[in-house]
């Protein structure tokens, strides 16, 4: 898959690297159980896992129901997908995931018009996203460093990969929380629902505060408090608003617990919500 490495048109100052500071990529890469970690991302982790001991479940759920949609959308047809908030490594990224599913949806096949785009703001995402997102000899793969709160800037990168007239999956997996409020989250969800043509997809997975509220507010604030880039939890009511006028999928926007385990009673205990929507 041919890499691009054209000029990132940041549109934000992004914050030098520093590993002494706890920093949400890199403790989520802990929860995952991989490796590109430090001492401060794992105190910090720790002690958000003392609060929401099902945490690591909840980051490794949260892979699985990313990487079976964007399985299940190539095995559909879907070509295209902008995945924001990228992350540290630690599995197979969406277009290898997308290219499996293609090969095994084509008997072996390839895509050449696989297009994927990579989005995130952290400048040690970026070097391994240069390093590593090389994968098959099919379709292109573009990477920009650059913060979801510029959402016309980033889709605007975006479109110099992706057709935006055709469908697209976009994937927000333990993204959006970051937003605060104040940037107005929903209104940038807005401009991202309207970019999407007829057969494209939203995925949102998001931290809850409305399930097991009093252990995930006091974990959230410990967070808070220490981390570069702070949390805000969301109701079920919050959470939805984000796909007001799509069609959701299944269930609707469920919590992680029913969808690991659809006869876990009540919220199943997991505080994050999991959706994915289309185009009504």
């Amino acid at each position: 898959m041919l890499m691009r490495d054209q000029p990132l048109g940041e549109s934000r100052s992004f914050r030098a690297f520093d590993a002494s500071v706890p920093h949400p990529a890199r403790m989520w890469n802990y929860w995952l159980g991989g490796k590109d970690h430090f001492a401060a991302d794992r105190a910090a982790a720790d002690r958000v896992t003392e609060g929401i001991p099902l945490m690591p479940v909840i980051a490794r759920a949260t892979r699985r129901f990313t990487a079976g949609t964007v399985r299940g959308l190539a095995a559909r047809g879907v070509r295209q997908f902008l995945d924001i908030g990228t992350g540290l490594p630690v599995a197979e990224p969406t277009h290898e995931l997308a290219q499996q599913a293609i090969e095994a949806a084509t008997g072996g096949g390839t895509a050449r018009d696989l297009r994927v785009v990579y989005v995130d703001n952290d400048p040690l995402v970026a070097s391994h996203a240069r390093a590593l997102l090389v994968g098959r000899e099919a379709g292109v793969t573009d990477y920009a460093q650059m913060d979801l709160r510029d959402a016309g800037e980033m889709l605007a990168r975006a479109a110099e990969t992706l057709d935006f007239r055709q469908p697209v999956a976009v994937l927000l997996a333990a993204v959006v929380h970051f937003v605060p409020d104040v940037d107005d989250p929903w209104a940038i969800m807005t401009r991202l629902r309207g970019a999407l043509a007829p057969g494209s997809a939203l995925l949102v997975t998001h931290a809850a505060s409305d399930i097991q509220p009093d252990g995930v507010a006091a974990a959230i604030g410990c967070y808070n408090e220490r981390a570069l880039v702070p949390l805000t939890p969301r109701s079920h009511g919050q959470v939805s608003r984000f796909f007001d006028g799509m069609r959701l999928d299944g269930q609707g926007v469920l919590p992680a617990g029913r969808w690991l385990d659809p006869d876990a009673p009540g919220d199943g205990g997991m505080p994050a919500y999991f959706a994915v929507a289309r185009p009504a």
